[in-house]
């Protein structure tokens, strides 16, 4: 599994953090994880979305887009908690078809994302987590972060509706669709086979 490209891609409340450090720990992988906490703009935004959707946004953008740069120049096989595409097909997306982000806001993004497009590379693989939302709900309250109890249930059915179109229409590497709604790979030694011999298969 020498210099390859793993992206963890999936909604909020999926499982991709804790897939990215199982396989960090199990592969001896490097691993490139969101800039979640770090975003100044974050409880901002979720205090009022549409006065802050479009700062925040292009703040995760241009981080995402760090995090890629670096990634296409290290040195043995990486894997990435959620993707520059997502940021943009996703989130941003979603934002804008639900009112949160302007026009000329949107197009200046789109503008921005199109550009890095053309200076990264996809992953060699991607392992897309899905989840029904009445699941990602339970998790997302049950893990407790403050600012996301407030998130309005359209905004996470925005999200699903938009990942499920992106996720069907995906061509840019081969894709691993893997459920995390029952399948426990952490502690089921047979889940934990099974998804473990998909990854590999994809990435001798």
């Amino acid at each position: 599994m020498s210099n390859k490209y793993i992206a963890i891609a999936g909604n909020m409340g999926a499982g991709k953090s804790s897939l990215v450090e199982f396989l960090c720990s199990h592969f001896g992988l490097k691993p490139f994880f969101e800039p979640h906490l770090t975003n100044p703009f974050l409880e901002l935004f979720y205090q009022d979305m549409k006065r802050w959707a479009f700062h925040s946004q292009m703040y995760y953008l241009s981080n995402k887009f760090r995090i890629h740069r670096e990634l296409d120049t290290t040195n043995g096989t990486v894997v990435q908690d959620r993707t520059i595409f997502e940021d943009a097909e996703i989130f941003a997306e979603n934002l804008y078809r639900q009112g949160h982000m302007s026009e000329p806001e949107y197009e200046t993004y789109r503008h921005l994302y199109e550009t890095m497009l053309k200076a990264i590379q996809p992953p060699d693989i991607l392992l897309y987590l899905e989840c029904p939302v009445k699941a990602l709900k339970t998790r997302i309250a049950k893990r407790g972060r403050g600012m996301e109890q407030s998130i309005p249930d359209s905004y996470i059915r925005g999200l699903h509706k938009l990942y499920t179109e992106w996720i069907d229409g995906y061509k840019l590497s081969p894709v691993i669709r893997y459920s995390t709604e029952k399948q426990d790979y952490l502690s089921d030694f047979i889940h934990r086979q099974d998804l473990l011999s998909l990854i590999e298969k994809h990435l001798v």
